[in-house]
């Protein structure tokens, strides 16, 4: 929480007197100058805070004591805070009668002067604004001059804290912030209110220099707008700029927006968005469901999620976007989103997350994030290898179970329907994610460096794709149960971590760049042939450390793919290959291919492997094999095996080795010493 300490200064009887009789000529932008962002994890900012209290008998109080927004029900004493620089004392209630009145100065008492200008004097009383609903509209209590209510509509036009509850639905029913953007925060406390626009969005924050939507502990709110909008909006902003607008969202603002509180947020969107800013969104707790026609969450310079518990469906768009076209906010590093905690749950037409810019996903200070996504109703038209059944062993595909023999084919939509995109960068870092996906489970057109967490694809398309690099290191966990391609990228570097890929065509592909062939996915740049993005591209795989499996299907398919160079100093790397026409098997390179003795790979296939050293070992899934410093059991039988580690063969025990498995599953494990 931002603290302010204010200084209550004494005030003779007769300077409460002139101080009251001034009131009628108070801006509204003195009301509640509560200064800075009051920030915490709890429903309120002032939740369970006592506050002093004050004695309005006393003609002059002197106090230090800090004074936040206070989480009062309707009708009890409440403190307003004020900023160091201005003043914001109480005046006059509602019913005419006099109430003691407290000047704030940013100047102790002991060193105020005679010559001192009197403070302002807000004709609002210390209690906050309370705003109920009932089937003839809004009333409000302790309005002062920042609320005015026409029939539904309640204006909000200074900054500080007010109270909605209640019910209504109407043409009018709506909160409509427009407040100076240097007059503080406005935190929009809902205790229990349903509200349905008939004819707009029920919540516009026009103008605010940040504003939040506070759903409280305990209580149930419902907001539902219109499926068509009629209304334009026309105001003049803090520039003296004449604006014309329209709402596009459900819960819609211009500027900053925070969604917090403990309490069960409800958004209905018919229109467009559900929740939408056209500057930074920011969500720190609560139960949140959005249902919305486009996008669910929208902050068009940033997303940030650090908590709550989120279920976002959408029928014509995306889940979570930020989409900044400006050049210079994109330099600043506008238009990403980053995610820190929460349990995320999106179900979206199109792209589940997407960015402008980058995608972060990290483990907060108290939590780690838990997403899952299903794009475009999920993967639907690969044979998945969970539930296909081998007539030579466990798991896996039946020989020739993919159209015209030549491997699988994508069958992505034309439409972007990607689990997670970032069009700049994605990094992964923590989390547990979940995908299932029409499109690429990840797709960045630059870099994607997956570095921790545990993450789950199942897609008709590329698991992880990297028009740039991609980077897995460190403590990452990667499960690729389903795909066209495991992971493609030009520049592929495998540092560390776990992975396992699972594929109808290539597992690993290091291709693209400059490829400039065309057909195959929208923006994919072609797929040059059956085989998988030669068309002129170029690659480079690099293998230091980590475990990893591939498994291809049968047809035109390799293991590991390079259109340049392969170069494998470190690791652990268990390939199957079950190409059965075509070049390439188990490892193919375009260029020159350098495998270590350090690393510890072992292939299996049923045809020749154009690169790595080969044996003819005849194989089935009974028993282990490799050497005494590697075993495997494999899912298929073969009569081909590459290996790093010397001639091959049958392993009887694996007892005193150390048992690493692959994803999920509990017999894809290998061996080692």
């Amino acid at each position: 929480m931002n603290k302010k300490l204010l200084t209550i200064s004494c005030i003779s009887s007769l300077s409460l007197t002139m101080y009251t009789g001034c009131s009628d000529s108070t801006s509204a932008a003195d009301f509640y100058n509560a200064g800075e962002e009051i920030d915490a994890s709890s429903s309120s900012a002032s939740d369970n805070q006592t506050t002093p209290t004050l004695d309005s008998s006393d003609s002059s109080i002197s106090s230090s004591s800090e004074l936040p927004p206070d989480d009062s029900t309707p009708g009890s004493s409440a403190n307003v805070p004020a900023s160091s620089s201005e003043a914001s004392p109480a005046s006059s209630n509602s019913n005419g009668t006099s109430s003691a009145t407290i000047a704030y100065s940013s100047t102790p008492a002991a060193q105020s002067s005679s010559s001192a200008q009197p403070e302002q004097v807000n004709e609002n009383p210390g209690d906050r604004p309370v705003i109920a609903y009932a089937a003839s509209g809004a009333t409000v209590t302790n309005a002062g001059n920042c609320v005015t209510v026409t029939g539904g509509t309640v204006t909000i036009k200074c900054g500080g804290e007010y109270d909605f509850s209640g019910s209504y639905s109407g043409s009018d029913a709506q909160i409509l912030v427009n407040t100076a953007k240097t007059d503080s925060s406005v935190y929009l406390n809902m205790k229990g209110l349903t509200l349905t626009n008939t004819a707009d969005a029920p919540i516009y924050i026009q103008k605010a220099s940040k504003a939040f939507v506070v759903a409280k502990n305990g209580t149930t709110n419902t907001f539902t707008d219109a499926s068509s909008r009629a209304k334009t909006y026309s105001y003049t902003n803090d520039a003296g700029e004449a604006k014309t607008d329209t709402t596009g969202a459900c819960i819609y603002s211009k500027d900053d927006l925070t969604i917090k509180g403990e309490g069960t947020l409800i958004v209905k969107a018919n229109y467009n968005n559900g929740i939408h800013t056209s500057n930074d969104l920011k969500v720190k707790n609560g139960l949140i469901t959005v249902n919305a026609k486009n996008n669910g969450l929208k902050g068009k310079g940033s997303v940030e999620i650090s908590g709550g518990t989120i279920n976002i469906t959408t029928t014509e768009g995306d889940g979570i976007k930020s989409d900044t076209e400006d050049a210079t906010d994109l330099a600043s590093g506008k238009g990403s989103i980053e995610i820190t905690g929460g349990t995320i749950t999106v179900t979206s037409a199109f792209d589940g997350i997407t960015a402008a810019n980058a995608v972060v996903v990290a483990n907060g200070e108290s939590e780690k994030p838990t997403i899952k996504i299903i794009t475009g109703g999920g993967h639907s038209c690969l044979s998945d290898p969970t539930t296909a059944s081998s007539s030579t062993g466990r798991g896996g595909f039946g020989g020739g179970g993919f159209p015209g023999g030549m491997g699988g084919s994508s069958c992505s939509t034309t439409e972007s329907m990607k689990g997670i995109k970032g069009d700049s960068s994605i990094a992964v870092s923590g989390g547990v994610i979940d995908i299932n996906s029409r499109d690429d489970g990840l797709h960045s057109g630059g870099t994607i460096t997956l570095s921790g967490g545990t993450m789950t694809i199942a897609t008709d398309d590329d698991g992880v794709h990297a028009e740039k690099a991609l980077y897995v290191k460190d403590n990452a966990n990667v499960s690729v149960t389903i795909a066209y391609e495991g992971m493609e990228s030009p520049d592929m570097n495998f540092e560390g971590g776990i992975t396992s890929v699972i594929t109808t065509d290539d597992g690993w592909n290091a291709a693209g760049g400059t490829s400039t062939t065309t057909g195959g996915n929208t923006g994919r740049g072609g797929w040059g042939g059956a085989g998988g993005g030669m068309g002129g591209s170029t690659g480079n795989l690099k293998v230091s450390g980590g475990y990893h499996y591939v498994y291809v299907g049968t047809g035109d398919t390799d293991g590991i793919d390079s259109n340049g160079g392969i170069s494998i100093t470190g690791g652990v790397i268990i390939v199957e290959c079950r190409m059965n026409g075509g070049m390439g098997g188990m490892v193919d390179s375009d260029g020159t291919t350098t495998i270590s003795s350090n690393a510890k790979l072992l292939g299996f296939g049923t045809n020749n492997s154009e690169e790595g050293t080969q044996y003819s070992v005849s194989f089935n899934t009974n028993s282990y094999y490799g050497t005494s410093d590697i075993a495997f059991k494999p899912s298929f039988s073969g009569s081909k095996m590459v290996s790093s580690v010397g001639q091959p063969g049958v392993v009887n025990s694996v007892s005193g080795m150390t048992k690493t498995c692959f994803g999920n599953s509990t017999d894809r494990c290998v061996y080692t010493k």
